[in-house]
């Protein structure tokens, strides 16, 4: 006996306890596998842990894991704005306004750590494109890692006065839109190329000639034969139905890729007459789609992109309260698939409230500013089960509610997405 516990070196009658494992044993391979699944806000916070972990986040080995996660919770980009500008101040350089992102995954919002000057005017595959006010020079951004890319400068072109900018794809290509209607044309950046192709004329689709015709010639029997068509509101303001885009979402639109590639990418915005246009950036072909509302009807309208497909939000006020309703685009004609509840939408009567929205997968932001404070707020819809929620607003350093944010743009955010 004495022998034995000799040989166990008088330890036989206690069990020794094995420390758990934890993520210190992990195999580098293994470890970065498990950051990768991490909420992507707490990239930031990977650096400042450990060596080990600063190691692993700045490897090209944990930029595949990434990569191998399938999909995440989009990021919502909301800007400050301080309202419409006049043309004196639109070619002046704008001082950067506070911005903040909304994070779906975590429910939370966070200040932004963006571009310091210029404005946010695309997104796509994990990137935002900025754009600068007064040179008109673009940049690729990755928001997680700072990486950044200066696309070279767009060709000269007399097509005329840029109306909307589409990122889309990846790798991506930008789509510069220029020109009037009807008379548009495109100019595309190939990421993999790092060149622009020459600028094209966009056709009219022959299915589109008809119906604007016929709203062409609406819109002068009652407006005098110009793009602007006047009306008395309520108040008995005189009020023109030329859109007056916000500084911030001037040059936006909506992308939606019919296929898994981006072969199939369309392009929605708002002409400046309020009608949505279509541009088939494949084709080189675009529509103008038909009104939702009557021209001499005021309202305010965002379009969107969400899982593929084209959405309209309006809101508008009828029979003495206020609706905010989201309409899709299929077939050729609009279909209601969506509207706030009346409680939450009476709060607008009479408040000339603006919409702004983006949209990602199945949800829909909806950002509401007004000169009223009881008329705002930012809301969040599942286009699928008419699903409302109004977000809980963010703090500003003092404690207090932060007020007039615009939705900006949408995008899901990737550590390992390349400019």
């Amino acid at each position: 006996m004495a022998a034995a516990a000799g040989r166990c070196g008088g330890g036989c009658g206690k069990k020794r306890k094995r420390a758990a494992a934890g993520l210190g044993d992990l195999h580098d391979d293994m470890l970065e596998r498990v950051l990768a699944r991490l909420p992507p806000a707490s990239y930031f916070r990977l650096r400042g842990v450990s060596r080990r972990w600063r190691a692993a986040a700045e490897s090209t080995t944990f930029r595949a894991a990434c990569a191998r996660v399938p999909a995440r919770d989009p990021w919502f980009l909301m800007l400050e704005e301080s309202g419409h500008q006049g043309p004196e101040e639109q070619n002046k350089q704008l001082p950067a306004r506070p911005a903040a992102v909304f994070d779906s995954a975590e429910r939370a919002w966070a200040r932004w750590r963006g571009a310091p000057v210029a404005a946010p005017v695309a997104a796509a595959g994990g990137l935002v494109l900025y754009r600068d006010a007064a040179t008109g020079e673009l940049t690729v951004v990755n928001p997680l890692t700072g990486a950044s890319r200066a696309l070279p400068q767009p060709p000269s072109s007399a097509a005329g006065a840029l109306q909307a900018v589409a990122m889309y794809g990846s790798p991506y290509r930008v789509v510069l839109i220029l020109g009037e209607l009807p008379d548009l044309s495109m100019a595309s950046y190939d990421s993999t190329a790092d060149a622009w192709e020459v600028p094209v004329a966009l056709t009219r689709k022959a299915e589109d000639d008809e119906a604007s015709s016929r709203e062409r010639v609406a819109e002068e029997g009652e407006g005098g034969g110009d793009d602007t068509v006047y009306f008395l509101s309520k108040s008995g303001d005189v009020v023109a139905t030329t859109m007056q885009r916000s500084a911030s979402r001037e040059y936006s639109s909506a992308v939606a890729c019919l296929g898994s590639g981006s072969g199939d990418a369309v392009a929605y915005f708002l002409s400046r007459s309020g009608t949505v246009v279509a541009c088939d950036l494949a084709r080189r072909a675009f529509a103008e789609l038909p009104r939702i509302l009557p021209a001499y009807h005021e309202y305010s309208i965002g379009v969107v992109a969400c899982g593929g497909a084209a959405y309209a939000v309006v809101l508008s006020e009828l029979l003495d309260t206020a609706s905010l309703r989201v309409w899709e685009h299929a077939g050729g004609a609009w279909r209601q698939v969506a509207a706030m509840p009346p409680a939450m939408s009476h709060a607008f009567r009479g408040a000339k409230a603006d919409v702004n929205c983006v949209g990602h997968g199945d949800r829909l932001m909806v950002c509401v500013s007004s000169g009223d404070a009881a008329a705002r707020g930012c809301f969040l819809c599942d286009v699928r089960t008419n699903r409302w929620e109004e977000l809980p607003g963010l703090a500003d350093g003092e404690g207090e509610a932060a007020t007039g944010f615009v939705a900006a743009l949408s995008f899901e955010p990737r550590m390992e997405a390349a400019v």
